[in-house]
């Protein structure tokens, strides 16, 4: 039997080491100690900054030769004029990002002020730090039916942006030959790639045990610890160094650079198991606008809702705490259930520390379909910072030691649903994002408990999980479902659109909304006019107010100190100061969003 991972884990396994508000908010901005506010210093407000900017410049002044880096979006793709103007202020160029119209910058804090009143400029935004986030995964998912339909995956690329992906490991390999079905390495960090003397992609090893999940092949274990799809191609682009740590700026590189392989490697599915908080809307963040150029360029983004379900700001019992880019309305958000250790999907349960919606600033309804992601069995990438902080995370069997590696987060349940999906390409090829999306939401499991409890094995405290469309989407995928069926969405861009919700005060009711400035609520197909309405889509909990809009939860007719954090009218209560704040600190600075439950 396996050992359950320790609580510290939770956090190493799925985002990177330890995530504490220094690391999501500060070091985002600064690295080193700055002055504390001052009465007399004047403050910043400059529209062309991001919310968290303005708050760094306002409590460390604008005169400092403090370098800052950032993420600068152009209105136009920016000439060679305004990169000159760039240098004269004492900044340098780290990376051109042109699937946003913008560059990566390393400035000095006494020229942000005169960059953004550059009339070129849109948006100046931190360069934010992000950090990375089996056999019952497959019967959960319904994979064997699959399989016998001879769908595996052949002929599909799906890139894995993550921290690499070691393909020394022969459940990565074509099967029965020794040539690795990782068609491609890049490195985005510019960091080490090597242990010893030997060339090693990935030295945190949260990628290689993602890749196992979307493409192993289960060769170490006789077929028994396969993959969703064991013959899809990977391609590995690699964001995340030894400490599973990377930035905005490496992430939308390695996503343009995805797009630009697209036609070369059949490059149908992007999987991110990574992710960030939210620091202002979808619309201006330029992480979100990367993934929605790879979207509309064809490929299927999915993205992890994060593993914060379980951090509570004045009662607010996890909601409001999906972090970026799975907060973006066009990509394909997977929250975790959990397997409970048995292949029957019946008992199943939402694991307590999957993010739960609405997102922040934008209220868009997130995740949108949970898949197993708790105590996944994959591939180990043998002296990786992970295996060698957790030992007893290594699974004894049959085969060797080194071959598997149980991790949990929505990290794992997220490319469980990119093998999903590229089965689902492999059977129709013609299939769009939005197409794959909504059919996979559709055709996702509705069955549920109203709520279920679990125990945090450390501390003891219960966390009582209520199956909200917050906290579940559209229900637990089913992939014989949905390979059997035939509805087809539109193939427009923005047809499965993740909707928003939208509080009214004068009524005390939330209510769905479809479509946003550039798509016509018509279009969406969970929309009332179209091939199938919220009651097929969304299940009929999304109108049992026991359940979605019941006192149980923080929206509900008995109003508790918890709906201002979600609900408030003041954009910044659903922002970064909130949700990602110090309040969630737990005594050794890090976020207490674990999964240890019994």
């Amino acid at each position: 039997m396996v050992r359950r991972p320790k609580r510290e884990e939770r956090n190493s396994a799925t985002w990177g080491k330890r995530l504490s508000f220094v690391l999501l908010l500060v070091t985002a901005i600064a690295y080193g100690q700055g002055p504390g506010p001052s009465a007399q210093r004047p403050q910043v407000a400059v529209r062309a900054f991001a919310p968290d900017l303005t708050r760094w410049m306002n409590l460390r002044g604008t005169a400092s030769n403090q370098t800052v880096k950032v993420i600068v979006q152009y209105k136009q793709a920016p000439k060679s004029s305004a990169m000159a103007r760039v240098q004269n202020l004492g900044g340098r160029i780290s990376n051109h990002l042109g699937l946003v119209n913008g560059a990566a910058l390393a400035v000095p804090a006494r020229s942000l002020a005169a960059l953004a009143n550059d009339p070129d400029v849109a948006f100046v935004s931190v360069d934010h730090p992000l950090q990375g986030m089996d056999d019952y995964t497959d019967s959960a998912m319904n994979a064997s039916a699959a399989w016998s339909a001879g769908y595996d995956g052949t002929g599909i690329g799906v890139a894995v942006i993550d921290s690499g992906i070691n393909d020394t490991h022969s459940d990565l390999w074509i099967s029965g030959k020794s040539t690795s079905r990782v068609v491609y390495h890049q490195d985005f960090t510019g960091t080490a790639t090597t242990q010893g003397n030997k060339q090693v992609w990935d030295l945190y090893g949260h990628g290689t045990h993602v890749a196992g999940i979307i493409g192993g092949n289960g060769n170490k274990s006789a077929g028994r610890l396969a993959g969703v799809a064991p013959k899809v191609n990977l391609i590995d682009l690699r964001v995340l160094d030894a400490n599973g740590a990377g930035s905005d700026s490496m992430v939308i590189a390695a996503i343009q650079q995805a797009i630009a392989l697209k036609s070369t490697y059949n490059i149908k599915v992007i999987n991110l198991s990574l992710g960030r908080g939210i620091f202002v809307g979808y619309a201006r963040d330029p992480l979100c606008q990367a993934v929605e150029s790879a979207w509309k360029s064809g490929i299927v983004v999915v993205a992890a809702a994060g593993n914060f379900g379980r951090i509570s700001v004045n009662g607010s019992n996890g909601y409001g705490t999906v972090a970026a880019p799975g907060n973006d309305p066009l990509v394909l958000t997977v929250g975790a259930m959990k397997s409970l250790g048995t292949y029957s999907r019946t008992d199943d349960q939402i694991a307590s520390y999957s993010s739960k919606g609405p997102t922040t600033y934008d209220h868009v309804v997130k995740p949108d379909v949970v898949a197993p992601g708790n105590m996944v069995v994959s591939v180990d990438a043998h002296g990786s910072t992970l295996e060698t902080e957790f030992p007893g995370n290594e699974v004894a069997g049959s085969h060797t030691s080194h071959d598997y590696f149980t991790l949990s987060g929505t990290s794992m349940a997220t490319p469980a649903v990119a093998g999903g999906a590229a089965l689902l390409l492999q059977q129709n090829p013609s299939l769009t994002p939005d197409q794959i999306k909504a059919r996979l939401m559709k055709t996702a499991s509705k069955t549920f408990p109203a709520s279920t409890t679990a125990v945090d094995t450390t501390t003891g405290q219960t966390y009582t999980s209520y199956y909200d469309l917050f906290t579940v989407g559209a229900g637990y995928v089913d992939l014989a479902a949905a390979l059997a069926s035939n509805d087809l969405a539109p193939a427009t861009v923005g047809s499965a659109l993740s909707p928003s919700a939208t509080y009214h005060s004068s009524t005390g009711t939330v209510t769905l909304s479809n479509g946003n400035g550039a798509i016509a609520p018509s279009s969406v197909v969970w929309g009332t006019s179209v091939v199938w309405g919220s009651s097929v889509v969304w299940g009929t909990n999304v109108s049992g107010s026991s359940v979605v809009w019941g006192t149980s939860v923080v929206w509900g007719s008995s109003v508790t100190s918890g709906f201002s954090v979600v609900w408030g009218a003041s954009t910044d209560v659903a922002g970064s100061s909130v949700v990602w704040g110090s309040s969630l600190l737990d005594t050794n600075g890090a976020f207490s969003a674990t999964d240890d439950e019994q």
